[in-house]
């Protein structure tokens, strides 16, 4: 039987993620964005983008710039978004750490997703950590999904046990 998921009210400074649409909506965010691997800040920005879609807590794609040299290594494979196309995937390495398709992009994605063209997301939980103004973010469950839980979002999420239908 599916069950229907109940959203959790959002209290003051909190979004929830059954107010985001379908399909995703892309911003800029100047949030701060700090990612770590082998103990090692492998990529730190303010100037990145955020997809926002029911039932996922957000997904951030940040420039290839923004990553120190030779952390990022084109991998085998793609897969294929609806709403933003085909998806390129990275392995990313450092401090004697290497994650193995860790990380995606999409190269030629629909117009509607033309500004993260070549933009970097990557999965938190292969990460160290990965860091959201300074908080630690909770990777999306499940392991498919790659958006980051912070304290100013509020599900139910996507991608947990008896989550497939929504």
């Amino acid at each position: 039987m599916l069950r229907s998921p109940k959203p959790i009210a959002p209290r003051a400074g909190q979004e929830s993620v059954w107010a985001y649409p379908r399909p995703p909506r892309l911003e800029r965010t100047a949030k701060r964005i700090e990612v770590v691997l082998g103990g090692v800040v492998i990529a730190d920005t303010t100037d990145a983008y955020r997809v926002l879609e029911t039932s996922h807590p957000p997904g951030y794609y940040l420039p290839r710039a923004a990553f120190l040299p030779g952390v990022l290594e084109a991998a085998h494979g793609a897969s294929f978004c609806e709403w933003k196309g085909e998806a390129a995937y990275w392995t990313l390495s450092a401090g004697g750490k290497t994650a193995a398709r860790a990380g995606w992009s999409y190269e030629r994605p629909t117009p509607a997703f033309a500004a993260i063209a070549g933009f970097v997301a990557v999965y938190a939980g292969q990460m160290d950590e990965c860091r959201l103004d300074g908080e630690r973010v909770t990777p999306q469950p499940g392991g498919f999904y790659g958006g980051w839980i912070t304290a100013d979002v509020v599900g139910p999420f996507k991608g947990g046990p008896g989550s497939m239908g929504w």
